[in-house]
């Protein structure tokens, strides 16, 4: 499975932060499973390293490197991506995830998240 990871889940993995669940490190891990990052994470990630440096010690171009070096893949945006935001409802405001979400579900991939709102979107998001 095609499997678009959230950002918190991204930055938990490559802390290897114990807010990563076994039922996420699981799937992740899994073989069969393809792991990808959009580019609305790195984006967030550079959005809150220069408004928290103490709190995110790493930039978006830094963790893009981590992201490849363990191999999790790049999923491109794309103007279709974006216009699939249509389609949500809205139950999440934020404009970062409903992005990746909107991504997820255009690309039609699957999208991981600890995020208890990702649900309400359908079957494409998998909670952990």
């Amino acid at each position: 499975m095609e499997l678009l990871l959230d950002t918190h889940i991204l930055l938990w993995l490559v802390t290897d932060s114990p807010l990563l669940s076994s039922k996420a490190r699981a799937i992740i891990e899994d073989v069969h499973n393809t792991c990808l990052f959009s580019p609305v994470s790195i984006s967030e990630i550079s959005l809150k390293h220069k408004k928290h440096p103490d709190r995110l010690s790493f930039s978006g171009e830094a963790a893009r490197s981590e992201f490849i070096a363990v191999g999790i893949c790049e999923l491109p945006l794309t103007t279709a991506n974006a216009a699939e935001s249509d389609s949500l409802e809205l139950f999440h405001n934020d404009p970062f995830d409903r992005m990746l979400l909107a991504q997820a579900k255009s690309e039609g991939v699957k999208i991981m998240s600890h995020d208890r709102q990702f649900p309400q979107y359908g079957d494409f998001v998998i909670p952990v």
